[in-house]
């Protein structure tokens, strides 16, 4: 049963609408998440964590501190380091030292990484693609810039949490 389903029968709203169309997106956003996921580890053998990483290796081709890894994924330094050991073992991405710094160090993509990464990317696209196939160019412009919307405000009205 999806998060949709589980509303019906749930406390009367005073915004329905809202808490439905809420719902809506966050099934839409697992269901494709569920389908990237298992389409690069039937594909490519490898997790969404890891795809995340070389991503954003890929976009910083002189590569990134692990500290500004970890920032730039959200997740912790020791799940950064988990993952990149498995990719520096499997000859996907190379640990340079920082000049100046012993302590620190750069990872960044191999040309191996680089062009399994190119591969991967050009698939999780057409992934992203298909799951939106149903709608027009139209509709997905439009629906970008609704959410937009949405972003624009809650990044200006943050909800206000009690103490």
């Amino acid at each position: 049963m999806d998060l949709e389903a589980r509303l019906h029968g749930a406390a009367p709203s005073e915004h329905p609408e809202a808490l439905r169309l809420w719902l809506r997106m966050l099934t839409c956003t697992q269901l494709i998440e569920k389908q990237v996921r298992a389409g690069l580890r039937e594909r490519f053998d490898t997790t969404l964590p890891r795809f995340d990483l070389m991503a954003q290796l890929e976009r910083s081709p002189e590569g990134l501190k692990m500290k500004d890894l970890s920032r730039r994924m959200m997740v912790t330094s020791g799940n950064v380091t988990g993952i990149t050991d498995q990719l520096v073992a499997e000859g996907l991405v190379e640990r340079v030292e920082v000049e100046g710094d012993r302590r620190a160090y750069c990872v960044r993509l191999t040309e191996q990484g680089r062009a399994q990464f190119n591969e991967m990317a050009r698939q999780h696209e057409e992934w992203i693609v298909e799951a939106f196939a149903a709608l027009g160019e139209r509709d997905i412009a439009t629906l970008h810039r609704l959410l937009g919307k949405v972003k624009e405000h809650t990044l200006k009205n943050p909800v206000e949490t009690e103490p």
